[in-house]
């Protein structure tokens, strides 16, 4: 297993119960979430030695956060305290036509006031082998970007493998500097890059218009896609591309894509017809991907497990994909029929 560590924002999350709208209830069930943090603890359960980085503000939401992490067999021990508050985002899930939707409050959040120098990077990647970084922190505020590349050459210098998900969002880049801009930069210096054909488009200014409405999924277009991407940054070793295609906000057919340096691979099309939620199941890729790629044989294996372990998470309510080794598996290996298991 490896030593992994993801840098970035946690979050409270907030939904209302069920499928109900956004204040239709007067409940909200509370969890955290966050790309990095669901990625660190999904490696976390998968057997990893594990370790999230961030700017957590020292009050009792910060604190609960953190402990959150560590039941998890998260280390968070690297996280610097700081910031006026946790940010906050409100989820609500959508059924049949209605699409899910999500508020940010994250302004005034600690991690979007760091800026360089706030984190030690020297004891953040001791006795680390890989740094997961996403393209959403370089979104919060142009601190918070200078404090990624930061993190990005920190770990450069310190031995480390990096990997990006370019995870962009297009409520978050209000700060003056275009996507493009910042995010080149950073995958100029990572050796795995992570995304979806949108992503491609808005945060490197790569890719033709793709088609991911309902219909059958053109593989060879992403083959084009992948090409095209490894070809502007030639310090890449690996592409993955996911592929979604939402008939419904409960069906969508799901798989992904992935180049490395000698050949591309395309994973299963899993049809999930009843998501109970979405939200996390990029970063379950990521992590199963990070995961496939030191624990099979093959990319190709890798790819499938990846594949596998997002279509699990569809399954799992909150952010985080609970999933172990051995569930993914069986799936991967085809145990799709959902039978009890006794």
């Amino acid at each position: 297993m490896a030593n992994i560590v993801t840098f970035g924002e946690i979050m409270l999350r907030l939904s209302p119960p069920g499928r109900v709208l956004l204040l239709q209830s007067p409940r909200l069930e509370a969890t955290f979430g966050g790309a990095e943090a669901n990625v660190a603890v999904s490696l976390a359960i998968l057997g990893h030695r594990s370790r999230w980085i961030s700017v957590v503000p020292a009050n009792p939401v910060g604190e609960a956060a953190l402990r959150e992490l560590r039941r998890y067999g998260v280390d968070v021990g690297a996280v610097a305290r700081g910031g006026r508050r946790l940010g906050i985002y409100f989820a609500e899930t959508g059924a049949n036509e209605r699409p899910s939707q999500v508020v940010y409050d994250r302004d005034g959040s600690g991690i979007a006031e760091a800026k360089p120098g706030d984190i030690d990077w020297a004891a953040a990647f001791a006795g680390m082998d890989r740094l997961h970084i996403t393209g959403i922190t370089p979104a919060l505020s142009a601190p918070a970007a200078a404090l990624t590349v930061e993190a990005v050459e920190a770990a450069g210098a310190n031995g480390l493998r990096v990997s990006l998900d370019l995870n962009h969002r297009s409520q978050l880049w209000r700060y003056g500097r275009p996507a493009p801009e910042v995010m080149r930069g950073i995958a100029a210096r990572v050796d795995m890059l992570i995304g979806n054909e949108e992503d491609c488009q808005n945060s490197l200014g790569i890719g033709p218009e793709i088609d991911g409405g309902v219909g059958k999924l053109d593989v060879a277009a992403y083959e084009r896609l992948t090409a095209e991407v490894m070809s502007a940054f030639p310090n890449l070793e690996r592409v993955a591309i996911t592929l979604r295609e939402s008939v419904s906000a409960d069906w969508n057919r799901w798989s992904a894509v992935l180049r490395n340096g000698s050949g591309y691979f395309a994973g299963p099309i899993y049809q999930i017809r009843a998501i109970v939620d979405r939200i996390g199941t990029g970063d379950a890729f990521a992590a199963g991907l990070i995961h496939g790629l030191t624990r099979f044989k093959t990319d190709a294996e890798a790819l499938d497990f990846a594949v596998a372990a997002a279509a699990l998470k569809h399954s799992i309510p909150g952010d985080w994909n609970l999933s172990t080794e051995k569930d993914i598996l069986a799936l991967a290996k085809g145990d799709r029929s959902g039978r009890v298991r006794r």
